[in-house]
């Protein structure tokens, strides 16, 4: 209970679309928890990472009682959200529930992690959800351990600069185990370019591997969700590389004095 002041407010996003089913299933999640704010993109922006829009102009549309559609990136609903719709600052953020894993060098392409990622730049504890499966995406199934997991966030925390990237795994994949600390896994795409012809003899492009490969190790996101624990990875924003910054000695010291031409041609 939060006393007599202000109920606590869950600002709720994903990159699937202001449509997705499984971002009305975190809405709802989210509302028993406090007040519900959903800020979400017009159309899927799977795949656009961290992106922010800075050359087009953004248009918002209530579409809803406390719900927004924007005509932009997750990382711009979180940022337009949190600066202009909003009248407070949101005590959490939900990204999700994305539709597949975000397992591995996912992260560094997903639309729902930027999301959640942008509101950890904001100050905002924030969580990304994915859920895996090899079916048809139970997401009401899925409700129950995300309503779990949030809970346990609001109960326990998370450290400053921290984003929680969480993929749970339905029955298609594995019994479901419970929850356990990972880190990133190994997870990589074939390198599929196909080449197509429009109907005026032009080529077009279709990007994205179909054949996946990915380690198992029981410590890493990707061997826990096939083994069917729900993977609780930390993220941070920081992306300094500090153990080669340690042996990076060799950048430092003063640049050489260049001789000037006129020198040169003196003292050949």
């Amino acid at each position: 209970m939060m006393g007599d002041g202000p109920r606590r407010l869950i600002l709720v996003t994903n990159d699937d679309g202001i449509l997705s089913p499984g971002l009305d299933v975190l809405a709802r999640i989210a509302a028993l928890f406090g007040d519900v704010a959903v800020v979400a993109p017009e159309r899927e922006m799977s795949g656009v990472s961290h992106a922010i829009t800075l050359t087009d102009p953004l248009r918002s549309r209530v579409v809803g009682p406390g719900r927004w559609s924007l005509s932009g990136t997750p990382a711009d609903c979180v940022f337009v959200a949190v600066n202009h719709i909003l009248d407070r600052r949101p005590d959490l953020l939900l990204s999700g529930i994305n539709r597949g894993p975000n397992l591995g060098y996912d992260v560094l392409y997903s639309g729902t992690v930027g999301g959640a990622m942008e509101g950890t730049i904001q100050h905002i504890p924030s969580i990304a959800f994915s859920l895996v499966s090899a079916g048809d995406f139970p997401f009401e199934w899925a409700s129950q351990h995300v309503e779990t997991m949030v809970r346990r966030v609001l109960e326990q925390g998370i450290p400053p600069r921290v984003t929680l990237n969480v993929n749970i795994p339905d029955p298609s994949i594995a019994p479901w185990k419970g929850f356990r600390a990972t880190r990133l896994g190994n997870r990589f795409y074939s390198s599929d370019v196909i080449a197509r012809e429009d109907p005026r003899g032009g080529e077009y492009l279709w990007l994205g591997g179909t054949r996946v490969t990915m380690e198992s190790a029981p410590d890493s996101d990707c061997g826990a969700v096939h083994a069917g624990w729900g993977a609780v990875t930390p993220l941070t924003d920081d992306l300094l590389a500090r153990d080669a910054l340690a042996r990076m000695d060799w950048v430092n010291g003063p640049e050489p004095v260049e001789t000037p031409d006129s020198e040169r041609e003196k003292n050949p």
